[in-house]
């Protein structure tokens, strides 16, 4: 049978690189083609207005002085600050140092701040990330995990991706598969609507190499984030 030919590109496609193409496709982000074809300020401009209609629909008085710059601050949030992770221009580049003094013991970066966004219901995910490598040749430096982090969690999200986004950002940059991550959250989604419980929060892991295999060193993770 003859194979049909591939759909043509959309014309408005980026020819620049997608901000997971470093990532196994099941652990992207779902994004459309052309996510990044206008700039930021034309998404700002589209957004005010698309806000300004659902608050003209609940029934608020946008001539009041306090709520009529509301639409262009809550579009220049979503563009500039919890949806910046979205864009690859803000993906951190991970620098690695040689590793002269041979430090070859565990590695831990621990509460690490994680403010996101359910993607379910675009309400805050908060909470903190722990982050652990073994070292080899190279060591990285500090804050870049902490940049790591804020990268994959400036995004619409749920909380199992992101850990496993995490975590292998962290195999790829750091040449190692030796990496555990482990992130506890408190949802929004879960305390401010539904059930409305605001006392249960939100675990993940993803362990990796010998993290996986030793469940002693697993333990010695845990036991230095205090779990």
């Amino acid at each position: 049978m003859e194979k049909e030919p591939n759909p043509p590109a959309r014309p408005d496609s980026p020819t620049g690189p997608g901000p997971d193409d470093h990532l196994p496709p099941g652990l992207r982000t779902p994004l459309r083609p052309d996510a990044f074809a206008r700039p930021d300020e034309e998404k700002i401009e589209a957004i005010t207005g698309h806000f300004r209609a659902i608050m003209d629909e609940l029934g608020l008085d946008l001539t009041d002085d306090s709520l009529a710059g509301t639409p262009r601050r809550v579009a220049k949030m979503f563009v500039q600050e919890w949806f910046k992770g979205l864009n690859p221009v803000h993906r951190p580049e991970v620098r690695l140092f040689e590793n002269r003094y041979e430090y070859q013991q565990l590695l831990v970066e621990r509460d690490i701040t994680v403010f996101s966004c359910c993607e379910h219901h675009f309400v805050p995910i908060i909470g903190k990330a722990h982050v652990a490598y073994l070292p080899g040749k190279h060591v990285v430096g500090l804050s870049k995990l902490n940049r790591v982090v804020q990268y994959y969690a400036r995004r619409p999200q749920v909380q199992e991706r992101l850990t496993r986004q995490v975590a292998e950002h962290l195999r790829h940059s750091l040449g190692t598969s030796d990496v555990a991550v482990l992130i506890e959250a408190d949802h929004l989604c879960v305390m401010s609507r539904g059930v409305n419980d605001t006392s249960s929060s939100t675990l993940t892991s993803e362990y990796g190499g010998r993290f996986q295999e030793d469940a002693t060193l697993r333990a010695e993770f845990l036991r230095q984030i205090g779990k």
